[in-house]
């Protein structure tokens, strides 16, 4: 850039129910606008703490501050796609609102991404000269687990990076405008599937980050997090040939599978039920089951609640009863024509259902095609 231009700086900052630490946070990014052409985006999931009301406040003072407030969509990586998509910087900067990543790293990855004419710069809690202050034991352990089974995953190129799943990271960003295009945003993390779509072709480092404590709040991990991180795994394993939800559904419906056959197993033994018996109510729990799992993970974005969780439900055994009729007739059939066990009997017909529950519930279910 010449001197009479200063580089335009986008920085990208997800938030929901930050309201305890994004303004500490945006006061201190503001400072640096006597270093760029600073523009600070807030992406805000329609939060419920006010956060949003705050962010509106502070932009009617500050010209440099936009607040995008999101009504009916939700999830972090959607958020910072849709931050770094909107933004109009030569460089974008994306970091938590929790105060978890200090200002002072804007500068340093800004820095090493212009001086090292690289694509994409990582701060890292794992780097050697990274402080970490605020990552509780488990979590550290999460996420170096993580860490150890996203560096399997992805190209060869990228083995040397230590923090696949860092929420702050800077990038130029027109070039690289056609792959945050393609970021499935169902994804775990959104830097781990920029790296997994890129196929190794970026030229990417590592800063180190002095990570803190937070000061409000706490954490949004929990099991649909890690649910993510496991569908993300097997996706990129798959080369990504298999849809996410698909891998999804087919986890829940190995859950249904279990539930299935120790149903059957139990009204066969306590209940004193003949195996055709037995079979229709123990499809019916499963299916029940693979309802409600998929519900709280794999649709969670277009999650059923109250009455709508009841509705729903009714709906999927209807969708689902055609090939339960299938599950049992075939698995009926198996048992009594080609071998008397109830296992193999029951997997060739759970085999018979899956592909139709898949489709047909995402569409009439939880409406997506």
């Amino acid at each position: 850039m010449s001197a009479c231009k200063p580089l335009r700086v986008s920085i990208v900052l997800p938030t929901y129910n930050e309201r305890g630490n994004i303004e500490a946070l945006l006061r201190q990014l503001l400072t640096l606008q006597g270093r760029f052409d600073l523009e600070l985006l807030v992406v805000d999931d329609d939060s419920t703490d006010g956060t949003g009301e705050l962010v509106r406040q502070l932009a009617r003072e500050h010209p440099q501050l936009r607040l995008i407030r999101r009504i009916g969509r939700s999830g972090l990586a959607s958020a910072i796609k849709e931050g770094l998509l909107d933004a109009t910087g030569d460089v974008a900067v994306v970091m938590d609102s929790d105060g978890q990543h200090e200002p002072v790293s804007v500068l340093q990855a800004i820095s090493t991404l212009q001086g090292e004419a690289l694509d994409l710069v990582i701060g890292s809690r794992f780097h050697p000269e990274a402080q970490i202050h605020g990552l509780s034991e488990r979590r550290e352990t999460g996420s170096n687990w993580a860490n150890a089974s996203a560096r399997f995953s992805l190209p060869g190129r990228y083995r040397d990076l230590s923090d696949y799943m860092s929420g702050f990271f800077a990038l130029k960003l027109d070039p690289l405008l056609p792959l945050i295009r393609a970021v499935d945003v169902n994804g775990f993390k959104f830097l781990y599937e920029l790296l997994a779509i890129s196929r190794g072709r970026l030229r990417v480092t590592e800063v180190p980050l002095q990570f803190q404590a937070r000061s409000y709040g706490s954490s949004k991990l929990d099991l649909a997090i890690f649910w993510d991180f496991l569908i993300s795994i097997l996706h990129s394993l798959s080369l990504r040939l298999l849809p996410r939800r698909a891998i999804s559904f087919a986890l829940v419906g190995a859950s249904g599978v279990a539930v299935q056959l120790l149903t059957t197993q139990l009204l066969m033994a306590l209940a004193g039920l003949t195996f055709g018996q037995a079979l229709p109510v123990a499809v019916m729990a499963a299916a029940s089951s693979n309802y409600l799992i998929n519900n709280a993970l794999t649709f969670r974005f277009q999650r059923l609640t109250g009455l709508a969780l009841v509705k729903g439900l009714l709906k999927f055994l209807l969708v689902a009863s055609l090939p339960v009729l299938a599950n049992v007739g075939l698995a009926s059939a198996y048992y009594s024509f080609v071998a008397r066990d109830t296992l193999w009997a029951q997997l060739a017909g759970i085999l018979v259902v899956f592909v139709w529950n898949y489709a047909a519930s995402s569409r009439f279910v939880w409406n997506t095609p």
